[in-house]
């Protein structure tokens, strides 16, 4: 089929867009159906098309339901242009429901993906824009309803083949939900979402974009559930497949990344902080190798804005634990026994700042890195020792 020549409606009457509307569906245009859609495209400055008569203007001039959603559209387009962001976003909600009868309507064939995929990324943004009126996270919660509803229906299309299935506008779906989760902090409900993403035969079919996004997500999520090695692994894809010119996503990953690498024992090196501007990490790294406790509480109470603007005051904090390890290793290593007294650990402490610290505090700490597997030994409480392993006392890191 030959492509459509492309309409432009930035000028032109209110019939003219119908009638470019009508002509891209019955062509099956799902991309140029999407611009004509977007709240983003120049159309929405056309003054012809925001009448406060909308409705009775486009019945019975477009064939159902079309002229729905184009009535819902431009009544949003209206509402954004007067400021309204409640009233638009109960417009372009109604605009979803419109777009999963399409969707339920057309069997065996996804043309329209490109249409839900622009109508459902304007809902989560006129959604946010609509949170700072009312600022509960109601709004962005009855979105990502709308959002499910939406990927219930392309996710029950399981008997069409993979050229032709909805299930293609799966992935895209969840990175819009991931979004909204964390922007109204209720992570546990991406679980069922990345079951159904980690367990779809179409994954390599995901366009890589979407792939990227996901797995930036996913990858944070396992950072604040301590599943480190997962973390690892789904941000170091985002930020490998990234493109090298998307230089404000790969220091956003990064961000993350850098972090969860150090808990699995491998430092940054300066010239990667350097070019993506993250140097707050450069002398967190020098402080954690050198078991500097009194260092680290200094460079987070430097940097706090930063760590916790990014989300990762606390994770940065669990570098303690690091820090500790690597403390206690040098003091392995200056009384080169294998039955180290836990004074010598307390004094340690005591000389790094922590001048408060008691023996019993001392127990706990060695106690837990012995559990976390950072030290392999085992505790005497009655003579107040600690026995470690003559092979391979303080492992590697990352070989944990």
């Amino acid at each position: 089929m030959q492509r459509a020549t492309r309409p432009t409606m930035a000028t032109g009457t209110l019939n003219q867009y119908i009638q470019t509307v009508e002509r891209m569906f019955r062509l099956t245009e799902g991309d140029e159906l999407a611009r004509l859609f977007s709240l983003r495209d120049p159309h929405v400055t056309n003054r012809n098309l925001r009448s406060s008569d909308i409705a009775s203007l486009v019945e019975g001039n477009c064939v159902a339901p079309l002229d729905e959603l184009i009535v819902c559209h431009l009544l949003c387009v209206k509402a954004i242009c007067d400021k309204e962001y409640l009233e638009a976003y109960s417009h372009q909600s109604q605009c979803v429901v419109t777009i999963v009868k399409i969707l339920q309507n057309q069997k065996e064939q996804n043309w329209c993906l490109p249409l839900m995929y622009t109508v459902c990324l304007d809902l989560r943004l006129v959604a946010q824009k609509a949170e700072t009126i009312q600022t509960n996270g109601k709004i962005l919660e009855k979105a990502a309803e709308s959002l499910l509803s939406c990927f219930r229906v392309c996710a029950a299309d399981n008997r069409t083949s993979d050229e032709d299935t909805k299930r293609l506008g799966m992935l895209y779906l969840v990175n819009q939900l991931l979004k909204v989760y964390f922007r109204i902090n209720k992570l546990h409900l991406c679980k069922p979402l990345i079951r159904a993403i980690d367990s779809s035969p179409l994954w390599y079919q995901f366009p890589l974009a979407q792939q990227i996004t996901y797995r930036y997500f996913v990858g944070r999520k396992a950072m604040f559930d301590s599943d480190y090695r997962m973390a690892d692994e789904y941000l170091s894809f985002a930020f490998q497949k990234c493109h090298r010119k998307s230089r404000k996503n790969k220091r956003l990953i990064l961000t993350y990344l850098i972090p969860v690498k150090m808990l699995l024992g491998y430092m940054p090196t300066r010239n990667l902080l350097q070019k993506y501007d993250l140097l707050q990490f450069w002398d967190l790294t020098s402080v954690v190798k050198n078991g500097d406790l009194r260092g680290i509480d200094r460079i987070m109470e430097m940097h706090e804005t930063f760590f916790i603007s990014a989300g990762i005051y606390l994770i940065v904090e669990k570098l303690k634990l690091i820090a500790y390890r690597n403390l206690f290793r040098k003091v392995y290593l200056a009384e080169n026994t294998h039955q180290i007294e836990i004074a010598s650990f307390q004094a340690a402490l005591q000389i790094m700042g922590q001048d408060d610290v008691d023996s019993d505090e001392t127990l706990c700490i060695v106690a837990n890195l012995i559990y976390l597997g950072k030290i392999k030994g085992y505790m005497s409480y009655q003579h107040k020792k600690v026995v470690v392993s003559k092979q391979n006392a303080f492992p590697p890191l990352s070989t944990l």
